[in-house]
């Protein structure tokens, strides 16, 4: 027997090392990160057992809960495909990280997609025993769809709101659970809201796009009748604090909520759910930007003695709005002072998660880059955040102004346009409770706007759904797209590079600089593409600081000379092929010295208080008529000197001077006019054409632009008395081939400008930051513009004046008559 067995095993082993090797099974897929074009300092720290891990929601807080980040298997999807429930996906991917980015570890764009993984309900949770299991989504750009076990629980629109399902009736047992979410992302071949993301980047201020789930994915039990959301609404004038608990379940259940300050109870009350209580808050410790106090808040729903549902949150007592100053206009008060917003603009990327920060560490540090900097706000531009970024802005004292995101750039298409309001009304609600927001924001620069009158109804609607906070209808209302100024908000919002723009208040809305600076560096090895743009280029460090230095000196003028009461800088990082950031894209460059940057931005803030500053009076001038210069052009240039060959011939009084509209001007060979103080121009012209091309009668070479233009603005089709951004513009189209008397008057006293035509005040137009020395000759027939000459004269000149001093309007209409 013992024979027979050996022989058997030898046959055996015969057999195996004769036949071919067993082929491996297949490995399971697994995640590996992508590579990004720039690493940030916490690119390396991201793995699959750390995405993200803290607690995503600061102001509705739970003990139990647990993250649902990490590594999920992904697919391609296609339109009407079946769930793949039960299906094993090819692809791996780290939730939450957009699948375009290089942590996601997919890094492509796809328009739709499956994400699957499974999850096991901790048994001391005792789902179906009291407590019902919920499911949280903090954003998934832009339609989700949930299923759990092959069942759909959960339906939703919007790339930057909160959504979340009770998915017990789903659940199969205690075993593991299959959880998939079906994500579509179309981005601008739509008419959804997508801030700046595109499917392309266009490598200026555009970038690419971040599809699917972007925000924390966590799930808790929860009491069958739970707290669902919190409202809270500080109200100084009262001293309390204005509460609402809003509940799912039972109605008749009341609320307790107890204030803490320091460790000690600072307010307590008691009520029903559902209705607004008024919390007293003792002696309130005021937050603002300097001291940014927040009290601790419990609060629980209560069947008499026994607790159903408790959560834990937060709060700040402060109030914002507006007042006059002692210079007389009005200003944005926090706690009924003034305080003027020194802001930066952050665009919220970032070059290895794009939308999603690599962790919550660097999500602070953009934060705390500001504080240090000596910026009191931010502007959150045209981006919704996950809510630990408004916690850190809470935490550190930044005051906010949050933008919508805004569609396209051009105007919304009608079936879109209900869902732009609602999502805008939608990012109120979930953010109308963080103490550091003061403003909301609308509309960019025209962007998706489709009605001027549409954009001060969303206006007022904002304002009466949260009327604690100011409404800035539309930032950069001057600028872009714009529709033109609804006249509706709190704020009169202008952009201007470089800027800084100085718009004035009137007596119902402040004024402030939406955007200003994007002074920029190009650092080697630190550029996403390898090279960028920016509004200016400078050569190293130590000009962009000393640029930067200087329009800040221009941002206090603009706020005690004009009346702005915030100006916000063009930005904190460079982005993408943006190069115009304190800090490179990667956040490891330091582009300025920021001990200067601090030492200005604080001067701005303790500056611009709003008192009188004062402005001062223009010498009297030259009295008459004739002005400090006079060129008839009657068969004489005078002093001024021809350049390109132009001509004499019949002009408006005798003879003028014929432009050819390409390069031919005079020039006068030095400065005529003081433009650090008031003047007035003067001139009789006529256009032999008057389309898209801009024409200038007469102005003076500044360092880079003219120091003014008196013009046929070709942008307008109108004349204009004009600084480079700013035009007083004459209320129609001029007729080619006929004679027209033009009068530009700068009024430093008013701060504006002055257009008049043919002896008729014809446009004004703001302009109360003063002028610097004159730099370049004066000329007649062309302007100068990004230090090159432009916008030739095609026409005929006559009957040149320069004043050293502002032109009433009674002179005007004498110099006009006497000159017919």
């Amino acid at each position: 027997m013992k024979k027979q067995i050996l022989t058997v095993a030898a046959v055996v082993a015969a057999v195996l090392a004769a036949a071919p090797p067993a082929v491996a099974a297949d490995p399971e897929p697994a995640w590996h990160a992508g590579v990004p074009p720039l690493a940030t300092p916490w690119t390396d720290q991201v793995g699959p057992d750390n995405a993200l891990p803290e607690y995503p929601r600061p102001q509705l807080t739970r003990s139990r809960w647990q993250s649902l980040n990490g590594v999920w298997q992904f697919a391609r999807a296609t339109a009407g495909q079946a769930v793949p429930a039960g299906q094993s996906l090819a692809e791996r991917v780290l939730v939450p990280y957009p699948i375009e980015s290089a942590l996601s570890g997919i890094q492509r764009h796809e328009d739709r997609m499956w994400y699957r993984r499974t999850f096991t309900v901790p048994s001391g949770w005792n789902i179906n025993a009291g407590n019902r299991l919920r499911l949280n989504f903090g954003a998934v750009d832009y339609d989700a769809k949930v299923y759990v076990n092959g069942t759909l629980v959960a339906t939703h629109r919007g790339g930057y709101d909160k959504f979340d399902a009770d998915v017990t009736d789903a659940l199969t047992g205690s075993g593991e659970q299959e959880l998939i979410v079906w994500a579509e992302d179309l981005t601008d071949a739509t008419g959804q809201p997508i801030g700046k993301q595109r499917r392309t980047s266009d490598r200026g201020i555009f970038y690419q796009g971040s599809s699917g789930i972007w925000q924390t994915v966590w799930m808790e039990p929860v009491p069958a009748s739970s707290i669902t959301g919190l409202r809270v609404t500080p109200d100084l004038k009262a001293g309390v604090l204005r509460l609402t608990v809003d509940v799912a379940g039972r109605d008749d259940l009341q609320v307790k909520a107890v204030a803490r300050g320091s460790g000690a109870v600072a307010g307590k009350i008691q009520g029903p759910s559902g209705t607004e209580l008024a919390l007293p808050v003792t002696r309130p410790h005021l937050w603002s930007p300097d001291d940014p106090y927040l009290y601790d808040l419990d609060v629980s729903l209560v069947d008499g003695k026994t607790t159903v549902d408790k959560v834990g949150s937060y709060f700040g007592m402060r109030s914002v709005g507006t007042a006059q100053g002692g210079d007389g206009r009005l200003r944005i008060t926090l706690n009924d002072k003034i305080l003027f917003h020194m802001a930066n603009l952050d665009q919220g990327f970032w070059p290895d998660g794009l939308y999603t920060a690599p962790t919550d560490a660097a999500l602070k540090w953009d934060l705390k880059k500001d504080k240090e900097m000596g910026f009191n706000a931010v502007r959150k531009h045209i981006k919704v955040e996950p809510d630990r970024w408004y916690y850190w802005a809470d935490k550190l004292g930044l005051m906010v102004w949050q933008d919508m995101p805004a569609a396209n750039t051009g105007p919304i298409p009608e079936a879109w346009r209900g869902q732009f309001e609602a999502e805008l009304h939608e990012m109120v609600r979930e953010h109308q409770s963080w103490t550091s927001i003061v403003a909301w924001v609308p509309f960019n620069e025209g962007w998706g706007e489709w009605d001027r009158a549409a954009t001060g109804r969303i206006a007022d609607q904002v304002k009466g759904q949260d009327p604690t906070r100011l409404v800035n209808a539309h930032s950069g209302v001057n600028c872009c797209n714009s529709k033109g100024d609804s006249g509706r908000g709190d704020v009169i919002d202008f952009h201007q590079y470089l800027g800084p723009a100085s718009p004035r208040p009137t007596a119902e809305r402040v004024s402030i600089d939406g955007e200003h600076g994007g002074y920029g560096l190009k650092v080697a090895n630190h550029m996403w593409f390898g090279d960028g743009n920016a509004y200016q280029m400078t050569p190293d460090k130590a000009t962009l600081t000393s640029r930067y230095v200087q329009n800040q000196e221009d941002v206090l003028t603009s706020a005690q000379r004009c009346g702005i009461s915030a100006a916000i800088y063009t930005q904190l990082s460079d982005v993408e092929g943006e190069l115009n950031g304190f800090f490179t894209y990667d956040r490891r460059v330091t582009k300025m010295d920021l001990a200067q940057v601090k030492a200005v931005n604080q001067k701005i803030v303790a500056g611009a208080d709003g008192t009188t500053a004062g402005i001062p009076q223009p010498d009297p001038g030259t009295p008459g008529l004739t002005g400090v210069a006079f060129w008839p052009l009657d068969g004489s240039y005078g002093d001024l000197t021809p350049v390109g060959d132009p001509a004499f011939t019949d002009g408006h009084t005798g003879q003028g001077v014929a432009f050819n509209g390409s390069n031919q001007f005079l020039d006068a060979g030095r400065p005529v006019l003081d433009t650090a103080s008031d003047y007035s121009v003067a001139a009789w012209v006529k256009l032999d054409k008057a389309d898209g091309a801009f024409q200038t009668v007469v102005s003076q070479d500044g360092a880079a632009n003219s120091d003014f233009f008196l013009q046929y603005s070709g942008a307008d089709q109108r004349f204009a008395m004009s600084f480079a951004g700013v035009r007083a513009l004459a209320p129609a189209k001029p007729e080619a081939g006929r004679w027209y008397h033009l009068v530009g008057v700068r009024d430093s006293v008013k701060g504006e400008l002055r257009l008049y035509v043919d002896g008729a005040l014809a446009g004004t137009a703001d302009a109360c930051l003063p002028q610097a020395a004159p730099t370049g000759h004066t000329v007649v027939g062309r302007g100068k513009f990004g230090g090159n000459p432009v916008d030739y004269l095609d026409g005929v000149a006559d009957q040149v004046h320069l004043y050293d001093r502002a032109l009433s309007a009674d002179e005007i209409s004498q110099l006009h008559a006497s000159n017919q």
